[in-house]
């Protein structure tokens, strides 16, 4: 099966092939299905037809959702790039994990409480309430996901706070090496730059102020030309954003940056690369109409979601090579 229409160098080992989709909508030699391939963390499965592939996004809170997939290619000259902040622009995803962990250390009532290797790939690179309702399913059952967050927000509030006040954790947010060199050449370049995270607004903000502060920059608001969050949190006494439901890898945080936030048209989409290192970012990404440059560091691989990406670099050095 040429599964090519996902990446240029994607090929069916890349995938897991499957009898039916999960929700039974769709199966195998049915209705016109020529193919079913899931990601390897099963997150996102595509559904092949002659003419035309579906993506099928699953949802731990319970609201899936089904995507046309367009064709993608790399086009210059490169008129954007749109770029995520953790693990790609900010080294940051130990410090999230480790405010997971405290959230559900918080529940359980035991400090000494530690997440497992095999928890990882489900405690970053989607929303908040899928990584606490993830621990909440296995070690606490008994809780709800609105106590869950409730500690989230205290612990994340206590941080950012202590971070944005120059104390806190020293090494919560380090700038990927090169990142100020890579955005000044983007600059140079006269490409328009968009941020993109699921994270919601305060915690995804002291991120980049700190990096920047860090890297001797700007106000990262005057810097880039778009920066998406996953808004603000939804809790009593409080009015809340679209974002637990949307992250990724659904596209809409891709989508929006680029065409509301830019202002550059879905027919211009070839001309737009985003770069990730999350296997949920890539397919955010690919999912939005965008060939996708994976960045090392991630998991990326271990998500089994290279196959989507166009390109693969370790650094930002390889990746203005694929620009210019």
């Amino acid at each position: 099966m040429d599964v090519s229409f996902l990446g240029p160098d994607a090929k069916e080992s890349d995938f897991i092939s499957l009898e039916r989709c999960t929700d039974g909508n769709f199966r195998l030699g049915e209705d016109g299905v020529v193919a079913i391939f899931a990601t390897g963390d099963r997150k996102v499965e595509f559904i092949f037809f002659s003419d035309h592939v579906l993506a099928y996004v699953k949802s731990a809170l319970g609201y899936p959702a089904y995507y046309p997939v367009h064709p993608v290619e790399m086009n210059k000259p490169v008129k954007a790039v749109l770029m995520d902040l953790d693990g790609t622009s900010v080294r940051s995803e130990d410090f999230w994990i480790w405010i997971i962990q405290s959230s559900t250390a918080s529940l359980l009532g035991d400090p000494a409480f530690e997440l497992e290797e095999a928890d990882l790939p489900y405690v970053s690179g989607h929303s908040v309430s899928e990584h606490l309702g993830h621990c909440i399913g296995k070690y606490c059952p008994d809780k709800t996901l609105e106590e869950a967050r409730k500690y989230y927000f205290e612990h994340t509030h206590r941080e950012m706070q202590q971070i944005m006040e120059g104390r806190g954790r020293a090494d919560a947010f380090k700038p990927s090496a090169g990142l100020k060199e890579f955005l000044f050449e983007l600059k140079a370049m006269g490409m328009k730059i968009g941020l993109v995270t699921s994270g919601l607004y305060e915690k995804a903000w002291p991120e980049i102020y700190s990096a920047f502060r860090t890297l001797d920059m700007v106000d990262p608001k005057e810097f880039y030309d778009a920066i998406i969050t996953a808004g603000f949190p939804l809790r009593k006494g409080e009015v809340g954003t679209l974002g637990e439901l949307s992250p990724k890898p659904h596209p809409w945080l891709y989508a929006e940056v680029c065409q509301v936030g830019l202002g550059i048209g879905f027919e211009h989409r070839n001309h737009v690369i985003g770069i990730e290192d999350s296997g949920a970012g890539v397919c955010s990404i690919r999912l939005a109409g965008f060939p996708v440059v994976g960045f090392a560091g991630g998991n990326i691989k271990a998500s089994g979601t290279h196959g989507l990406c166009s390109h693969y670099c370790e650094s930002f050095e390889e990746i203005l090579k694929i620009i210019k």
